[in-house]
C-alpha cells in the first residue's frame, strides 16, 4: 500500500458554517470547497491549511455517524485521512494483516474521492479514512 500524505482531518461540528468562520476568521485559513452530500447527509466545507485539508463535517436530519459523535464527544477531530495511490490494494494489504476495512468495496465520499475506513477500535481509538483520488471505479 502506498501512502501519498495525510490528506486531511475530519473535524465534526454542529455547524460547518460557523466552524469555518472560525478557521478562516482566527487563522486566516481559505474556504475551497462547500459541499452537500445527501447520500451521507453530510454538509462538508474544506478549509486549505498549507497541504492538508480540514474537513468540517456538519450531520444533516437522519445522519446517525456524525451525529452520535457529536452527542457522545463533542465538536472536535473526528477522523484522520490518508491519501493511498491504489484504494482496492489498500484494503487487501489490509485484510491480508488482519485489519477489516468498514466496507467490501470504497464508496464514493466528499469531492468524489474514493473512501474507505478503518474502524476505531482497530486503530488505536482514531477512525482512519483512505481515499484516492476521484475518477472512474477502482478496479
Amino acid at each position: 500500500m502506498k501512502i501519498l500524505r495525510i490528506e486531511h482531518l475530519g473535524l465534526a461540528c454542529r455547524s460547518a458554517d460557523q466552524a469555518a468562520a472560525f478557521w478562516s476568521g482566527a487563522l486566516g485559513l481559505p474556504v475551497v470547497d462547500r459541499e452537500t452530500l445527501p447520500e451521507m447527509k453530510l454538509k462538508v466545507v474544506k478549509v486549505q491549511a498549507g497541504g492538508s485539508v480540514l474537513e468540517l463535517l456538519e450531520p444533516m436530519e437522519g445522519e446517525q455517524v456524525i451525529s452520535k459523535f457529536l452527542t457522545s464527544r463533542g465538536e472536535g477531530v473526528h477522523h484522520v485521512c490518508f491519501e493511498v495511490e491504489d484504494i482496492r490494494e489498500a484494503a487487501r494489504e489490509l485484510r491480508a494483516r488482519g485489519h477489516v476495512p468498514l466496507w467490501e468495496e470504497p464508496k464514493a465520499g466528499a469531492g468524489g474521492k474514493w473512501v474507505n475506513f478503518l474502524r476505531p477500535k482497530d486503530a488505536f481509538g482514531v477512525l482512519v479514512e483512505l481515499n484516492q483520488a476521484p475518477g472512474p471505479a477502482p478496479v
